[in-house]
């Protein structure tokens, strides 16, 4: 596939993910490098919809570690259990964080970020990353979100 993306912008979120799930499956089908997925991954969903920062943690241990991602500098690791992202891994569901500060043990790798999304990312039934997209925004992030990343994180194996 070509690594041109054809985005709908002005379409509703939902029409975004929709147009992104079947470029994003072209883009990591064939391609067995987790990592390159990964970096893939994050950038189209950068592109598309222009989140403060978007990235996964990979599981080394009982540590998230940072993995490839798009937006400023990030935590390198996280505790198994800490933060949204620990959280996600630790229960292994996903979490949608309205407005961060009020989440109970929150990670400020950055105070510009006001709301998250994290998604566990499995593999052969075991957590094996975590894909954390940040916004600048309160409330940016609801269900259709949770239910297209989801979809998305399927995609890493």
């Amino acid at each position: 596939m070509a690594e041109d993306l054809d985005i709908p912008y002005g379409a509703s979120k939902e029409e975004i993910y929709k147009a992104l799930l079947p470029q994003l499956q072209a883009l990591t089908e064939g391609e067995p490098d987790l990592i390159a997925n990964m970096a893939n991954i994050t950038s189209v969903l950068r592109e598309a919809f222009g989140f403060f920062w978007v990235g996964f943690y990979r599981v080394e241990g009982d540590r998230l570690v940072l993995g490839p991602f798009q937006g400023p500098p990030a935590c390198t690791r996280i505790i198994y259990g800490r933060g949204v992202c620990g959280t996600a891994w630790k229960d292994g569901r996903t979490l949608i964080v309205p407005d961060v500060d009020k989440f109970p043990g929150h990670i400020a790798c950055s105070s510009l970020s006001r709301s998250e999304v994290v998604v566990p990312v499995r593999n052969n039934g075991l957590v094996t990353a975590v894909l954390d997209v940040d916004s600048d925004r309160l409330d940016h992030f609801d269900e259709i979100d949770a239910f297209y990343l989801e979809k998305i994180c399927t995609l890493i194996r």
